[in-house]
């Protein structure tokens, strides 16, 4: 029983991490390359979680290099924390502006925050919203058959409920 109490007591006193320094620490390790930091998670037993990518691309080295900075500024004996880093995933959901411009030209799957599911093309992404070009059968007044059209449709990224590449 006493036992127990020292680990409930040493798990209570546990170091959290600060977010605010760990980021600052990844964006430092991230300096001067292409890669940029799209999340980072942090549960309440220290399991940190910090999510890049790139305009290019992300290699086990880039991953590397940041988990070693992250090491070399959080003792582990202190903070007690299992790190793990890694690149956004292929189909996940974009995260930050930053995901949109490197897909513009990519096809794309949104679902708005009204619930529409939306599929086209990213054609570009600013400040606070993004265009896509969606193609939809429309049957002009007169006409036997309905006819392709493209139509841009432009979302803010407030309005979405998430937005993802659609792989083929």
């Amino acid at each position: 029983m006493l036992a127990h109490l020292n680990t409930q007591r040493n798990r209570h006193y546990k170091q959290m991490i600060d977010k605010t320094a760990l980021e600052k620490v990844v964006n430092e390790a991230i300096e001067g390359s292409d890669i940029f930091l799209v999340d980072i998670a942090i549960s309440p037993d220290n399991r940190i979680v910090v999510e890049i990518d790139s305009m290019t691309s992300v290699s086990i080295d880039d991953c590397v290099k940041i988990n070693n900075a992250v090491e070399a500024n959080f003792d582990r004996n202190i903070e007690d924390y299992e790190l793990e880093v890694g690149s956004a995933g292929l189909t996940s959901p974009f995260k930050i502006k930053a995901q949109y411009i490197k897909n513009v030209g990519n096809p794309v799957e949104v679902l708005t925050s009204d619930g529409r599911k939306l599929k086209g093309t990213l054609k570009e992404a600013n400040d606070d919203s993004f265009t896509i070009t969606t193609t939809t059968k429309v049957k002009p007044e007169g006409a036997k058959r309905p006819v392709m059209v493209e139509e841009d449709i432009t979302i803010n990224y407030n309005d979405t409920k998430y937005t993802k590449n659609i792989i083929d």
